[in-house]
């Protein structure tokens, strides 16, 4: 059917009226404090849906129904391990993390072992989260390029410049109201393609999904066998525990989420928006796998080839433009493209903040007043776009699923953060030298098993806590018995 003027305007409208509501939300910022964290409580439930859709929104929409289109619905196995991640956190991390006025996650470690590990984990988490959003930044260009008919860069930079202008109005606080709002458009986006999907085939669902059940891509469960069990990233096993170990780095360490959950003001609010995105992230992982599937059976299991895209990532957006209804398929891109705006102006503000907070404020010898110190957070919004228009424009080239790509970046240095947060909540003995000594060793690690391509990307990292906590854990042993008693 094509894009009609009236998708296009449906798409500018909608994202005109989402900036307007990120501002109003938003409100007035007066501090970097305000900026970053916002000035009152923020209801557990709205930080639990900008938790989804911060983690997943453009990645899943597009890239998920591409990976279930090629495969099956294994990757489900490894959501089980992200609801487990979460309980953990809320267990084990969150306690800490509300125990003090603690502006960033990585302030945990400076209270624990000094301020040279919060500088070395807030260095890391930029360049892990630099990588990983450079990566959601292509895959947001990656439908905004086939309706535009411009280039990769073109899109790319285009996207960046609307996400930078956003973050700088509304601040966290519009970030988060304008995700919670964006999870429900895009979910329900998908919901329409399935009913879409199925309404078109005569035989209703069971004639949708024949071809896909045939093909054997209703397979969630994998116990996995064989001397590559390490190397299969989808087993019940690898999906599970590097599920887990994922969710609790990226939800437990990783700025991007942990000052979505500090908004929120109180343990047991924390606790309920972190274990309740879990549970949302089961559903729509699942919805978007569906989508995939019903997509195999509408193409009959059609090779890249002859579907005329070159990457499976391409394949949901390729079905949006060309055969939903004018209107729909304006207002399922429309909400696409704003939850990832939003996401990725969240990038933005916790990298801004994680720079302000973790790197320049514990060492800055002249203090800034209030009103310096957010135009001086604001810049920093413009630095990370630039930056991350950079890295994205890096990874236009991969062949690898985006989802893929950008899950196996975050872990290639998540099992060292999370092994040091580890080695200060859960052990009294490690000092700061077994902290950092153990962190850098983790990251190694994780050098020599990306390089020599030992295990797949979930098992990562696991691999890098079990190095950090050796480590870790054996330096302060030696450093005891040295001293004495």
């Amino acid at each position: 059917m094509g894009f009609t003027p009236l998708d296009y305007g449906i798409v500018a409208a909608y994202l005109i009226a989402v900036a307007m509501f990120g501002y109003l939300r938003g409100g007035r910022q007066r501090s970097a404090q305000e900026y970053f964290l916002g000035k009152d409580a923020i209801p557990w439930w709205v930080v639990c849906f900008s938790i989804v859709a911060a983690e997943t929104s453009t990645l899943t929409f597009i890239s998920i129904p591409g990976l279930a289109y090629l495969t099956n619905l294994n990757f489900l196995q490894v959501t089980f391990g992200y609801l487990l991640g979460r309980i953990l956190i809320g267990l084990v991390f969150l306690p800490a993390y509300y125990r003090g006025e603690l502006s960033t996650a990585y302030a945990f470690l400076e209270s624990r072992f000094g301020l040279p590990t919060r500088r070395f984990a807030s260095i890391v988490f930029l360049l892990t989260r630099l990588a990983a959003d450079g990566v959601r930044l292509f895959a947001t260009a990656i439908p905004l390029q086939l309706i535009a008919d411009v280039s990769y860069p073109v899109a790319i930079l285009v996207l960046a410049c609307v996400a930078c202008a956003y973050t700088f109005a509304g601040g966290v606080r519009g970030v988060i109201w304008v995700d919670a709002v964006q999870m429900f458009i895009y979910l329900g986006g998908a919901v329409v393609t399935m009913v879409v999907l199925v309404a078109g085939h005569d035989a209703g669902w069971s004639g949708a999904i024949a071809f896909a059940a045939e093909a054997g891509k209703f397979q969630i469960l994998n116990f996995g066998t064989g001397e590559s069990f390490f190397q299969q990233p989808y087993t019940v096993m690898a999906g599970v525990l590097g599920g887990a170990f994922l969710s609790m780095a990226s939800h437990g360490t990783d700025q991007l989420i942990v000052q979505r959950v500090l908004t929120t003001k109180a343990l047991a609010a924390g606790r309920k928006a972190l274990i309740g995105s879990g549970v949302l992230i089961i559903l729509q992982f699942a919805i978007f796998l569906v989508v995939g599937l019903l997509l195999y059976g509408h193409y009959n299991g059609a090779t890249l080839e002859n579907l005329g895209v070159t990457r499976s990532d391409e394949i949901f957006p390729k079905f949006i433009i060309e055969e939903l209804p004018p209107g729909v398929s304006g207002l399922i891109i429309a909400g696409l493209l704003a939850a990832a705006l939003s996401t990725l102006a969240g990038s933005m503000s916790s990298m801004s903040s994680s720079v302000v907070l973790d790197l320049y404020k514990p060492l800055a010898r002249t203090a800034f007043t209030a009103e310096q110190e957010l135009r001086f957070s604001r810049s920093l919004t413009g630095v990370a776009a630039i930056l991350l228009v950079g890295a994205a424009v890096f990874f236009m080239n991969t062949n690898q699923t985006v989802v893929e790509l950008a899950l196996s970046i975050a872990s290639f240095t998540y099992g060292g953060l999370l092994g040091t947060f580890l080695l200060g909540v859960l052990f009294k003995r490690p000092r700061q030298s077994d902290a950092v000594a153990g962190f850098t060793a983790g990251i190694l690690a994780m050098v020599a098993v990306i390089w020599l391509q030992i295990v797949a990307w979930t098992w990562y990292t696991m691999v890098g806590v079990c190095v950090t906590l050796a480590v870790g854990g054996l330096l302060s042993g030696l450093s005891r018995r040295t001293s004495g008693p």
